[in-house]
């Protein structure tokens, strides 16, 4: 129906001089009028007007005209042609034969889309816009504290080099001062030799004359002339001056030694993750929580302690313990394969790809690693830490994406820096490690799964809490137990999801399962005589897998 005007003080106004409050509706022309404007109105006796007071008017949908029957109203639907058509063009005009439907039945399936289509953009799409410009903002925000790091770390190779210059330098001036000590103390040393000579030269000189001036007969018998020995005159000291051969400095290979900046590199790209569809993230049937979960089957895996297990399918698991074998189990706890890790080291996590292939991370040897036809390929090898280069980092937590992306989750070897890394094969897509504030999201993070609303749940070892953000990356929560329990601590090791975006958790101490839901509203606990529950994965069809530490036992629990 035809919305009425209104003014800035929210007064009804006339359709027709848009002025004075409305007080009138004409039924048959669709239009709201004020007082003075009825009068007007009735006067054109083109139509057979009705006009009755404005509260008063009917609810009755605002049919369009027809175009070819002024007329008459649009009150059929030609499917046809999709085009809303009037009775005389259904039976008698072009529309003659099409198939022709109740206007109101397509008004109804079209104001239903209308308001799904509402509905999306309000709670859905429009939201992740303003997601994304937070996210630029940040990013904005962030730029000064960045480029600021790189002018710190340029200042800082200048110092370096500075230093090093200076350093020799000094040593260039210190080895010119020797020299020219070596250089003085052999002049010196000759000087010392000749004026010594001079002064016997002098003495014998006086002795002469006085011999000569005495005519003593004794004194001149017994003279010997000393001559001969200073005709050899004393050698001369020859000493070649040191010279600086100073090379032509090559600006270019400095350059290359104080460091490379590689190219601001600008690529617009298209969204990461584009959003589905309203019908296709619709909500899958509904499975309650059981009253009493129940465990279905056990599965004994030989390992003293059992850390991790990932669905295969509803009757496999791969499970990690406390050696560097990695064992593919059925549920009569056959054992179907058993992959040892590359460097021969105890895997940090593991997780199944869509093909059903097996992936591992190994924090020593920092890498990712994929099992395929009992092969292992490296797909990721990480920065190791040197005292001169970047901070290296370690994987441990790994899992699958719904986009078949690896989520994994990171710690520096300080242990002061944790983060969320996104890997599309082996290029890094994502990097999850500060808040809109720029303070770290993570302590340091370990297990980790993504929720079928895409959210990335990860469990923070260090303060027992359970983080989780959005696809963007954005801090949505962080759980850290049941708020009424005060008295047994929390303490988070394994986490899943399932199919009605359920967040399960192992408390590892306590010997249950933490159920929320995607908000970070407590549900309720799995108990099922737990000992020690650690990994935790969960197949198609919602049964949940829980791997025992302590008994190394995998328990298959229904709990929905």
């Amino acid at each position: 129906m035809l919305q009425p005007r209104r003014s800035a003080q929210d007064v009804l106004l006339c359709d027709s001089c848009e002025t004075a409050p409305l007080q009138s509706h004409c039924e048959r022309c669709n239009i709201n009028l004020c007082t003075n404007c009825v009068g007007k109105h009735l006067l054109d006796s083109s139509r057979k007007h009705q006009v009755i007071p404005f509260i008063e008017r009917s609810s009755t949908p605002n049919y369009p005209k027809c175009h070819s029957h002024p007329d008459k109203q649009c009150e059929l639907h030609c499917k046809k042609c999709d085009l809303p058509v009037c009775s005389t063009c259904a039976l008698f005009g072009k529309h003659k034969g099409h198939d022709i439907s109740d206007i109101q039945k397509e008004l109804s399936a079209k104001t239903q889309d209308l308001r799904k289509d509402l509905e999306e953009i309000e709670t859905r799409i429009y939201p992740r816009y303003e997601e994304i410009v937070s996210d630029v903002q940040t990013e904005k925000a962030e730029l000064e504290r960045k480029y600021g790091k790189l002018t710190t770390a340029a200042d800082q190779q200048g110092e370096a080099l500075h230093r090093e210059i200076t350093a020799i330098v000094n040593k260039r001036k210190s080895d010119i001062a020797e020299m020219k000590t070596k250089h003085l103390a052999v002049l010196n040393k000759n000087t010392d030799e000749i004026t010594h000579s001079i002064t016997e030269l002098k003495q014998i000189i006086l002795n002469l004359k006085a011999i000569l001036e005495s005519n003593d007969v004794s004194l001149i018998s017994t003279y010997k002339s000393r001559n001969a020995e200073f005709r050899r005159l004393p050698p001369k000291v020859q000493v070649t001056l040191p010279s600086l051969s100073a090379q032509k400095i090559n600006t270019e290979q400095l350059r290359e030694m104080f460091g490379s900046l590689s190219p601001l590199s600008i690529n617009t790209e298209e969204q990461g993750y584009i959003m589905k569809s309203a019908e296709a993230v619709s909500s899958p049937p509904v499975k309650p929580l059981l009253d009493e979960p129940r465990v279905t089957a056990t599965i004994d895996t030989g390992y003293s302690r059992l850390y991790g297990v990932s669905c295969v399918s509803e009757e496999q698991v791969w499970t990690r313990g406390d050696n560097e074998i990695m064992k593919l189990l059925n549920l009569r706890s056959k054992l179907l394969t058993s992959i040892q890790t590359k460097s021969g080291r105890q895997p940090g996590g593991i997780a199944v790809t869509r093909d059903g292939d097996l992936v591992y991370t190994d924090y020593r040897d920092k890498t990712i690693n994929l099992v395929k036809n009992k092969e292992i390929q490296t797909v990721i090898t990480l920065q190791r830490w040197m005292s001169f280069i970047l901070q290296g980092w370690g994987p441990h937590g790994v899992c699958r994406t719904a986009s078949g992306d690896l989520l994994v989750t990171m710690n520096s070897d300080d242990g002061k820096q944790s983060k969320v890394v996104r890997y599309s094969g082996s290029t890094e897509k994502q990097s999850i490690q500060f808040d809109d504030q720029g303070r770290p999201l993570y302590s340091r993070a370990r297990h980790i799964s993504e929720n079928r609303n895409l959210d990335i749940c990860v469990v923070d070892w260090d303060v027992d809490a359970v983080v989780v953000v959005n696809q963007s990356g954005k801090l949505r929560f962080r759980y850290t137990g049941h708020p009424s329990n005060t008295k047994q601590s929390f303490t988070p090791v394994g986490i899943t999801t399932d199919s009605q975006s359920h967040i399960l958790t192992a408390d590892y101490r306590n010997h249950r399962i933490h159920i929320l839901d995607q908000d970070g509203q407590f549900l309720r606990y799995i108990h099922c005589d737990l000992r020690g529950p650690f990994g935790l994965c969960v197949d198609i069809r919602d049964n949940l897998f829980v791997a025992e530490c302590v008994t190394a036992k995998v328990k298959k629990i229904q709990y929905l």
